[in-house]
């Protein structure tokens, strides 16, 4: 990021990025442009927090036993955890984990897509 006058510029580097990756900059560009820098408080931590995120883990662990497992459950997980968290480094982690699920989410949609395009069988 570099100052420019009173405007602030985000740039990103944008070599060999995966579809994914190339998507994510783009919209971190377009929220860029629309609302500028932004440094809202995280709004995290705190007992209902903790609660979610243990109801979430259990019914993402319920359905992982029974292999009946969504997407939806994990990222409902993660960003639970996230949210119950109020130390910085560990928030930071749980969001490392956020991106990261949201990825593959996105991964898997994509091979699936591409699966349903060649005719082959869809899987999960």
């Amino acid at each position: 990021m570099f100052e420019r006058g009173i405007e602030r510029l985000m740039t990103y580097f944008t070599g060999n990025l995966t579809r994914e990756e190339d998507e994510v900059r783009a919209e971190l560009a377009r929220q860029d442009a629309k609302w500028g820098e932004q440094n809202h408080q995280d709004g995290t931590g705190g007992p209902a927090f903790t609660a979610w995120a243990s109801a979430a883990r259990r019914m993402c662990q319920r359905a992982a036993a029974d292999d009946s497992v969504t997407w939806q459950l994990i990222l409902d997980e993660e960003v639970a955890e996230a949210f119950a968290e109020d130390d910085p480094d560990k928030l930071l982690a749980e969001l490392v984990q956020v991106e990261a699920v949201a990825r593959q989410w996105r991964m898997t949609i994509r091979r699936r897509l591409a699966a349903q395009q060649s005719g082959e069988a869809a899987t999960r």
